[in-house]
């Protein structure tokens, strides 16, 4: 009997070892994808935050003209309105170009 036990001891003992070594494979495995997510979700939230920046640009510009101030040197100039407009479309350019070229969008 006692060479039969031994016999079934080592099986065991070999299983014991392979299903450490599942355990320890599907660990790195889990950490792998792990890190895989939140690398993507590093990207989305990089992009949200550029697209965040360049809206940003135009309600800047909007609240300080949705104040109403009375003595505002464009309102009275005939082209005030193409000016501002054409001045936040450029820094709404520069700022998308400057996260473009970062990599960001």
């Amino acid at each position: 009997m006692q060479p039969y036990f031994r016999d079934v001891g080592d099986h065991l003992a070999t299983t014991v070892e392979q299903i450490a070594s599942f355990d320890s494979l599907l660990d790195s495995i889990l950490q792998a994808h792990l890190a895989q997510v939140t690398v993507a979700q590093n990207e989305d939230m990089r992009k949200i935050t550029a697209w965040a920046a360049v809206i940003a640009v135009p309600t800047m510009v909007c609240g300080v003209y949705g104040m109403n101030f009375e003595h505002m040197p464009e309102l009275g100039w005939k082209y005030g309105y193409l000016l501002v407009v054409s001045v936040t479309a450029a820094a709404c350019f520069l700022v998308h170009r400057s996260f473009r070229r970062r990599g960001w969008l």
